[in-house]
């Protein structure tokens, strides 16, 4: 069957994956409020097209910390990808290559750093980091991803403990054997005990704080992005802590249930950060039009998750490039339907929010 849309990867995936994987992606927190919210803050923002603008030739092309990509929507850092195909990340990874954008690896990989590396060598990439309480275990992912030539540190700053996901208690969602977190690989032998997402529980460390940042700025020069931003605060702060970036998210709404959609947070970060360090945002992402919007709204660029993965599901390294060859035709026409001609005229006029 064609694939045309985003959803109909979704569909492919729900009927292809087994009911405790398909679970595991789709999983938001408690109610799953603020996940479903993520979509439906996209409807509620209307665009105010401009015409007569001779939109004849288009340029999708942006920067993101000073690195060229071909169109404004990276893939965000999501785990487990062998488990949606058995070539797992490093499928992702030549399929972002091909298409010259970023990608953010996950700690939580079930393909080692390495392999992501050596399958595209080429990639522009940043790497997800979570802080443990063995800061040993950060620091020594760090040293590893600086020398293999990730452009970027994504510090995911939401996740003291992990969100209560219904479906992964129900289903005791646990990694099956073949698989594991492969950047750990040897790591954990010794430890026994409750296992939770692949390593054992309690390896977060729920202290994690600003100072966490200088922390990480005084053992790496990578860049530093900050993930899971929802406030004008906590910007605010960021940027007075000489961090480089900020991914406006909520963990696809996995964490928090209740906070709010992520594009909804996103108009009062821009407006606090003044251009001062990048903004991104994740979350809800299904459509071209969905990243006219956030880049309206100021973004610099969109990353996707689960669309990445249900890409995976249909066909490994093929069905992500469909995935996003399909989100940057839609971005272009809209683009052109809007009357931008390239990323530089997307700006704020082009929003109008509706009374839904």
């Amino acid at each position: 069957m064609q694939m045309v849309c985003l959803t109909d990867f979704e569909e492919y995936a729900k009927e292809h994956l087994s009911k405790a994987t398909w679970d595991y992606y789709a999983a938001g927190a408690d109610e799953c409020c603020t996940r479903d919210d993520n979509l439906l803050a996209y409807k509620r923002i209307r665009l105010r097209p401009r015409i007569l603008r001779d939109v004849s030739v288009s340029d999708t092309r942006t920067t993101v910390q000073g690195t060229e990509i071909s169109f404004p929507v990276g893939i965000a850092p999501t785990a487990f990808h062998c488990l949606a195909w058995h070539e797992g990340e490093v499928a992702t990874a030549r399929a972002t290559e091909a298409l010259n954008t970023c990608y953010i690896t996950s700690t939580y990989s079930t393909c080692s750093v390495e392999e992501i590396v050596a399958a595209a060598p080429n990639g522009y990439r940043w790497f997800q980091l979570y802080v443990y309480r063995d800061r040993k275990l950060s620091e020594q992912m760090v040293h590893r991803v600086e020398a293999l030539g990730y452009k970027a540190l994504v510090l995911t700053v939401d996740v003291p403990y992990t969100g209560k996901r219904r479906n992964d208690i129900r289903n005791q969602f646990k990694l099956p054997p073949h698989l594991k977190v492969k950047n750990f690989d040897g790591v954990f032998q010794e430890t026994a005990g409750p296992e939770e997402y692949g390593i054992p529980a309690n390896t977060l460390d729920p202290s994690i704080s600003w100072k966490d940042v200088y922390w990480l700025q005084s053992i790496t020069r990578l860049p530093i992005i900050i993930k899971g931003i929802l406030t004008k605060e906590d910007a605010e702060l960021a940027v007075e802590h000489g961090v480089q970036g900020i991914i406006v998210s909520n963990h696809g709404g996995r964490q928090l249930d209740g906070g709010p959609a992520s594009i909804d947070a996103l108009p009062e970060i821009v407006e606090t950060v003044q251009g001062r360090i990048e903004v991104y945002v994740d979350g809800g992402i299904r459509t071209g039009s969905d990243v006219l919007k956030a880049l309206a709204l100021g973004a610099k660029c969109v990353f996707i998750g689960r669309p990445a993965v249900w890409g995976l599901a249909y066909k490994g390294e093929e069905g992500v490039r469909e995935v996003l060859q399909i989100l940057n035709d839609e971005f272009r026409l809209c683009m052109a339907l809007s009357g931008c001609r390239n990323v530089a005229e997307i700006n704020r006029n082009l929003i109008q929010f509706s009374k839904l």
